[in-house]
């Protein structure tokens, strides 16, 4: 009686002496397992760039093109696989568009169709910007004494408002009370 019990649990029927594989995930299910570490393996190749949602979306469409049935030994390495491909795709893709704009460009410069676009801001834009900077400045200076010093570590040197924190001696939640304060007084004292 065991004997039958085993036998059934391991998928054989009684009277029928084959064995029944255990029903192997889908590709879609192994791409929402391993989503979050592909999301890491893009974002790795990318440098963080936003791209990397757009690319899994594009990887989930390739995967759920697959036929059911078709057999996968590896889906791990097959969703890695498409996701190298979708990088090596977009790279070229890049390529392709710079190597056309740049072309466009030559010819309508040789042919004296247009100007090359200047990407320097001008003139009026630099004093604009130097004005702005300098009323800023001056409002920082207006400041509590130690709501400005909040304000310059973290908008000026790059701090987080954790390191901020710990440099003060401070309380996180502190420093984000300071830093609304400081813009809240900024924006009022300095023009749009």
């Amino acid at each position: 009686m065991q004997e039958a019990r085993r036998i059934r649990d391991c998928g054989v029927q009684e009277g029928r002496t084959e064995l029944t594989a255990p029903p192997t995930p889908s590709l879609t299910d192994s791409y929402f397992e391993q989503r979050d570490a592909l999301a890491r393996f893009l974002r790795a190749r990318l440098g963080g760039s936003a791209d990397v949602e757009d690319l899994l979306q594009d990887l989930y469409l390739k995967v759920s093109r697959v036929e059911p049935g078709t057999d996968i030994r590896e889906p791990r390495a097959f969703l890695y696989k498409l996701a190298s491909n979708l990088l090596m795709d977009r790279r070229r893709a890049s390529l392709r568009g710079a190597a056309r704009d740049g072309a466009w460009r030559d010819a309508t410069q040789v042919a004296g169709l247009t100007e090359d676009i200047d990407d320097a801001p001008s003139a009026e834009a630099v004093v604009a910007g130097r004005e702005r900077l300098a009323a800023l400045i001056a409002a920082v200076e207006t400041l509590p004494r130690k709501t400005a010093a909040i304000f310059r570590m973290h908008k000026f040197d790059g701090l987080s408002y954790a390191e901020v924190a710990v440099r003060l001696e401070i309380s996180r939640s502190s420093v984000e009370k300071h830093m609304m304060e400081a813009l809240k007084l900024l924006a009022a004292r300095t023009p749009p």
